[in-house]
């Protein structure tokens, strides 16, 4: 599951720039900051999905 929540984040990023810049071209400040909490919370949760990995690869390197 690791894989398909790492798609969702990364498209959660994608979506939040998308706000991001529309928001900011038509001069929108609800849609930029929109943009902008999705983006982070995309990349928070990208973070934790790589301790979470790195927690995973090191039980398996001390399992050994």
């Amino acid at each position: 599951m690791g894989f398909l929540d790492k798609m969702k984040n990364r498209f959660q990023r994608t979506k939040g720039r998308a706000k991001e810049e529309t928001g900011h071209h038509t001069r929108d400040p609800y849609l930029e900051s929109e943009g902008k909490k999705d983006r982070v919370s995309g990349d928070m949760k990208q973070v934790g999905e790589k301790a979470k990995e790195a927690a995973r690869e090191a039980r398996r390197m001390m399992g050994r």
